[in-house]
């Protein structure tokens, strides 16, 4: 009797294991999300940390809260205080707060193959420094430095013969490059007080996004710019150093307050590709008027506020400045006005909730820095 060999293909299931990690590191992945959600506030975050060692013993009598937290000062992830009355606080470093960033650029941007280089790349082929590998014939101007030497030789022997060699101008050929462009990104988060109403939190997802956006920018594409900026009655704008810390505030949203700041620091800004990416969840309440007092109105769409809304997203479009409106909310009263916003500007709207938001922003930041925005 012959058996057959017979080769069997399909899944494996394994019993899932957690990576490797050590004490330390396993509680800080932990504590890295506490002290976003916190806004920075150490004493708070560790309070929350002690809770779900209870619930889930996430320490060993080998190693505590307590060691996790002198491990902090040892590596420069925390720093002792003293107030004016002598009272001692931890409070975290900028290594941490480079930590949180990373982590959030992990989390929403995970699947980046991350390159040795950045640069946004336009589809015309130009004056540059990136290789195509095609080739064409030398004309008068081109950079001496951009001649191929090996091509040129090449056809000046197919040309002239080796016993007679000359290199002639019909003979230099050049590498096509791709134009590098540059770009310059602002970001606005609402802070007004409906991002945390309803029991949801919409500002802690906003701040991650910021703090991976920032990260992604500054590593991967260092010649780029971000600013980021907040509005709520009034608009300012704040260092990445700050998005642990922001919070939400007893605040309207004054969109036109913010979309004036976000003009204003994209007009100081030399590169040709500006963009404007505005995280929102309600519907523009106030304005600031020109005698400093506010006007304010939360109930409906305020025609005075919603057509100075109109008037700013055309004066971007007039700037060629799109504007991507990130909408974490559903309403269609609301989503009326976000569709109107975006045709006055000719920009992109995205109606979502906190769930892909990372993402989506990440997809229109890539598909935004190929394009080139010509003034």
């Amino acid at each position: 009797m012959t058996h057959k060999n017979t080769s069997r293909k399909g899944f494996v299931f394994k019993t899932y294991e957690a990576p490797n990690q050590s004490p330390f590191d396993k509680l800080f992945d932990i504590f890295k999300e506490l002290i976003t959600h916190t806004s920075g506030d150490f004493d708070e975050a560790i309070d929350w940390l002690r809770e779900l060692d209870k619930e889930y013993n996430l320490t060993t009598p080998d190693y505590t809260i307590d060691d996790f937290i002198e491990d902090l000062k040892k590596k420069g992830y925390l720093r002792e205080e003293i107030d004016s009355d002598g009272n001692g606080s931890l409070s975290i470093t900028a290594k941490t707060e480079r930590a949180i960033r990373q982590q959030a650029l992990d989390q929403i941007f995970g699947k980046i193959k991350r390159s040795g280089q950045g640069s946004h790349r336009s589809k015309s082929p130009g004056i540059g420094d990136e290789h195509t590998g095609d080739f064409r014939d030398y004309q008068f101007g081109d950079a001496l430095d951009k001649v191929s030497m090996t091509e040129s030789l090449k056809n000046a022997q197919i040309s002239h013969g080796i016993g007679d060699f000359t290199l002639s101008e019909d003979d230099l050929v050049v590498e096509e490059t791709l134009h590098k462009s540059q770009m310059s990104t602002v970001l606005m988060i609402d802070i007004s007080h409906s991002m945390i109403l309803y029991g949801e939190d919409r500002i802690t997802p906003a701040k991650k996004v910021a703090m991976a956006l920032a990260e992604l920018i500054t590593t991967r594409y260092p010649k780029d710019t971000l600013d980021i900026l907040v509005f709520g009655n009034d608009a300012w704008q704040i260092e990445i150093k700050d998005l642990p810390y922001l919070k939400v505030g007893p605040y309207h949203t004054n969109t036109v307050a913010g979309l004036e700041l976000a003009l204003d620091l994209l007009r100081r800004k030399r590169n040709t590709n500006k963009q404007i990416f505005m995280i929102t969840d309600g519907k523009p309440s106030c304005l600031r008027l020109p005698d400093g007092d506010y006007f304010k109105d939360s109930f409906g769409l305020n025609p005075k506020i919603v057509n100075k809304c109109y008037m700013m997203a055309q004066q971007a479009r007039r700037l060629h400045i799109p504007i991507t409106t990130f909408m974490i909310a559903k309403d269609n009263y609301l989503m009326q006005f976000v569709r109107e916003f975006t045709y006055a500007n000719q920009g992109k709207a995205f109606y979502t909730g906190l769930k892909g938001l990372g993402e989506m922003i990440f997809e229109d930041y890539e598909t935004n820095r190929k394009k080139r925005i010509r003034g």
